[in-house]
């Protein structure tokens, strides 16, 4: 379990890097040329990786690989619904509501089992 909390914190931390590295250029540099923005964001994204691949690698040791990737997409899902209304300034969206309980169906699916048996 302590494995499993370590890969949860490390990936979101993760994602928030990489999800300020997709889209906060949208906001922050939108009249620099895309290449600034790439560079930029390159620059975010390899603190991401820094963080993400030990994490995968620590959680790849307690969870299968479909396990580890729905629980990536929980986190990116609960790191970008929050980024988007509080730093992008858009409001919330039904969709995001529908998404969360799509993701949540997913989490229950591929974990069902794993902690009670």
């Amino acid at each position: 379990m302590y494995r499993i909390l370590i890969t949860t914190g490390m990936l979101v931390i993760s994602n928030l890097f990489m999800t300020f590295a997709w889209y906060a250029h949208l906001k922050n540099l939108r009249e620099k040329p895309w290449i600034v923005a790439s560079i930029v964001s390159w620059g975010i994204a390899f603190f991401e990786y820094l963080i993400q691949v030990p994490a995968n690698r620590i959680g790849y040791n307690v969870m299968n690989l479909g396990q580890l990737k729905i629980l990536q997409e929980a986190i990116t899902l609960s790191v970008f619904v929050p980024f988007s209304i509080i730093y992008m300034k858009e409001g919330l969206k039904q969709e995001y509501l529908w998404a969360s309980v799509f993701i949540l169906a997913a989490v229950f699916c591929v974990f069902k089992g794993t902690f009670v048996k």
